[in-house]
């Protein structure tokens, strides 16, 4: 027997439980089904009520309760059982199973079916966001951004004039949602138009780690100090850039001492095939000049331990969201859309065809390097009298020099 209120209730067994929602879901009506499996009638509507509960939520995650383990919870409240006896049978954080009894009424009134009824309702999305619940904090935010106001400035003046009032806070994030998802028609033209960027759509920034860390990932904190001043040869940046829908891509290596470029064409974005075509093109390269790859957090090289056991050359992750941590490559990037266009197919880009517009690229002269191209900085450290050859780009022009003049000093 099981205590419900002031009396006393027979406690019905979850086999019993099972073929009374079988029953009901046949069609038979709660009366016959009291009447055959010996309950009341309420006990038999609160058995229908759990069950259609349970098979709407369908399946859940494992990091919420389940309906089944309220049932346990309540079952286990009623049987005297301490907070961390019922945490301890279900497996579960002593803290979940006090924060479940604290919001859905306490040990002496917890009902499953109530409880798994609320949850499912505060889950509901989407939800009416602050402004909508606020019409004067909204009012306050369109006036400012009427005034060509960023959202970061509207929210960071709202905190200082309302600092004892909540409802008159609101995150600049909220405020982007509130323009680009929420709102529709007249007014979001409006407002996003007001913006400095004018940009008809945005992504939030308010939390950098959902994509998710690599295995093993080694961040760029840990790279060696010599490679952030340049001065030592041998250190190399990494990406991809694709090609129309992300169909297509390539592999662009820059070296960090001496901007020169390599391209590599690529049949998917599988990491097994990255990192073969990574491997194959650098292989022929002297170990003086690989020290180290830096590469964005894609998953393309989630395989990057793999890669460093099979060429010595470690890897190191930028920072979420900071392309400035490769900035030889950001801008090599830039450079080759010159030649592979944003929107067009890669795919038609042979391997020669690379090979040619890398030798183009690395015989452009650079300010950055005294005028002088990756080329011939490539060829002194690869010991050459000009500019590099074989496997590693298509044969490169030297750069003419104007009839009688001095040839040019080369620096390392």
């Amino acid at each position: 027997m099981a205590r419900g209120g002031n009396r006393l209730r027979p406690m019905v067994g979850v086999v019993v439980r099972r073929r009374v929602a079988v029953r009901l879901r046949e069609g038979v009506c709660v009366g016959e089904v009291a009447a055959r499996f010996g309950i009341s009638v309420r006990t038999v509507q609160r058995i229908r009520d759990e069950d259609a509960l349970v098979r709407r939520r369908g399946g859940h995650s494992g990091f919420r309760l389940s309906y089944v383990e309220r049932v346990q919870i309540q079952m286990r409240c009623e049987a005297g059982e301490s907070v961390r006896g019922i945490a301890r049978a279900m497996e579960r954080s002593a803290s979940t199973v006090w924060r479940e009894l604290a919001r859905n009424g306490g040990r002496g009134r917890y009902r499953a079916v109530r409880a798994e009824a609320r949850a499912q309702e505060q889950a509901r999305r989407p939800k009416p966001g602050k402004l909508d619940r606020c019409p004067g904090l909204w009012a306050e935010v369109k006036a400012r951004l009427r005034r060509r106001w960023s959202p970061e400035q509207v929210a960071a003046t709202l905190k200082l004039e309302y600092p004892d009032d909540p409802g008159m806070q609101i995150s600049h994030e909220s405020i982007y949602r509130a323009l680009y998802v929420q709102s529709r028609g007249e007014l979001r033209r409006e407002l996003t138009g007001l913006l400095r960027t004018r940009r008809s759509t945005r992504k939030s920034q308010g939390r950098a780690g959902l994509r998710g860390r690599l295995a093993g990932m080694v961040p760029i904190a840990d790279r060696p100090p010599e490679a952030d001043d340049r001065r030592v040869p041998g250190h190399w940046e990494g990406d991809l850039i694709l090609g129309a829908r992300g169909d297509s891509a390539i592999v662009t290596l820059v070296e960090r001492h001496t901007r020169y470029v390599l391209l590599a064409r690529l049949q998917d974005r599988t990491t097994d095939h990255v990192i073969r075509v990574l491997t194959d093109r650098i292989q022929h390269l002297p170990a003086h000049l690989l020290k180290s790859l830096t590469w964005d957090q894609g998953r393309e090289l989630a395989a990057h331990a793999r890669f460093t056991e099979q060429t010595g050359v470690p890897v190191y992750f930028c920072d979420p969201h900071s392309p400035w941590q490769r900035g030889s490559n950001e801008n090599t990037n830039g450079l080759l859309r010159q030649y592979l266009p944003k929107g067009t197919d890669l795919a038609v880009h042979d391997q020669a065809a690379l090979d040619e517009i890398a030798a183009e690229l690395n015989g452009r002269p650079r300010k950055t390097l005294g005028w002088e191209n990756p080329a011939e900085r490539m060829a002194v450290l690869l010991g050459e009298p000009g500019p590099v050859r074989g496997r590693l780009t298509a044969p490169i022009a030297a750069t003419p020099r104007p009839p009688g003049s001095a040839p040019r000093r080369r620096a390392l």
